[in-house]
This record gives structure tokens, C-alpha cells and sequence, in this order.
């Protein structure tokens, strides 16, 4: 290979865009695909919070993801485990990209974002979601499934092949011993 184009790999923009994507929604696919333009390539890193009880096993999430994202160019979809800052530094990433949906996110955010450059030398950089998210997260959504809720009413903040499997999830969990949901 020339020294140029050793330079030009070196050189290259690599955004890394974290999550659990447990289930990834509409929100985090307006991110993706508007910050896709700012990244030679951006790779969409789902990983496993050990705090969040999980819908979907990795493997389910990367394939649905990887799905939704294969006509988006310079995008990938990668699956990894530990901290963020150490696959960050392994696939040579220079910026880590962030969501944010509101003031509570942009407190989070901002201690995350101050960690990772403190630990991990990598800057974060943040983007709106579109105001028609601002209200949606996966964890609200993972608590209206586990209380039984209608997924179809979802339509406006999942993409369809999420509430497919998620309807589907309900289906095969209908027969085994669920917890009533509350009353409402």
C-alpha cells in the first residue's frame, strides 16, 4: 500500500454510535441516518447493559438493525460487550455519537461524554433527535410490552419489522406464566 493511502485509512472519520437498541426505534434511526454523512463510517455498536433487562438477545438486535440499515451507505451494524471507550479505541473510532432527546439526556450525556474523554481520549459528539421522537426511548417501550400494551399503537415511533417481532414476542409469552399488568 502507498504512504498516501496509509495516510488516507489513518485519517479516515470513524463514528461509533453506542446502544443497547433494545428495541431500536424510529428515533435512533433519524440519528443514524442523519449523522451518517458526518463519518467516512459509522458503525452502529450494539451492546448489552447489564443493568436493563433485554427483549431481544444481541444476535436478534444486530440482525434486525443491520436490516433497517443495509441501503444506508457507510454504515455498519457491530455487536460488542465491555466498555464503550475500549471497542471505540479497537475499531480506531474517532468520535462517539450521541442522541439526545431532551435536558434530562443531555445531564447523562454530557458526565458520559466528559468520562469518555477523560478514560478513553475519544470526544463525543451530539444530535438532536427529531422533534416527533423527543418522547419515545426503548425503555418505555420495553415497560408497555411488559404490561401487556398494544405494540400496533407504536406504529409511529418503531419501524414495522420491530413491532412484527415484538407482537410476535407477546404471542409465544401469551402461554407461559407472565405477571398480570396493573391496573390502570
Amino acid at each position: 500500500m502507498h504512504t498516501s493511502e496509509n495516510n488516507a485509512r489513518e485519517h479516515r472519520k470513524i463514528g461509533i454510535f453506542p446502544g443497547q437498541f433494545d428495541p431500536i426505534t424510529n428515533g435512533h434511526l433519524d440519528v443514524i441516518r442523519r449523522a451518517a454523512g458526518l463519518f467516512d463510517a459509522l458503525i452502529v455498536a450494539v451492546g448489552i447493559n447489564p443493568e436493563k433487562t433485554e427483549l431481544f438477545h444481541l444476535g436478534e438486535r444486530v440482525s434486525m438493525i443491520r436490516g433497517l440499515l443495509k441501503d444506508v451507505p457507510g454504515v455498519q451494524v457491530e455487536k460488542y460487550t465491555g466498555l464503550t471507550v475500549d471497542f471505540a479505541r479497537k475499531i480506531k473510532a474517532t468520535a462517539i455519537l450521541r442522541g439526545i432527546r431532551d435536558v434530562s439526556d443531555l445531564r447523562y450525556e454530557l458526565q458520559l461524554a466528559l468520562a469518555n474523554r477523560t478514560v478513553g481520549g475519544i470526544e463525543t459528539i451530539f444530535i438532536m433527535t427529531g422533534d416527533q421522537y423527543a418522547l419515545t426511548s426503548s425503555s418505555l417501550i420495553r415497560q408497555v410490552v411488559s404490561l401487556g400494551g398494544d405494540v400496533r399503537k407504536l406504529q409511529g415511533v418503531l419501524p414495522d419489522v420491530v413491532i412484527e417481532k415484538l407482537q410476535a414476542l407477546h404471542r409465544s409469552r401469551k402461554g407461559h406464566a407472565i405477571p398480570d399488568a396493573p391496573p390502570v
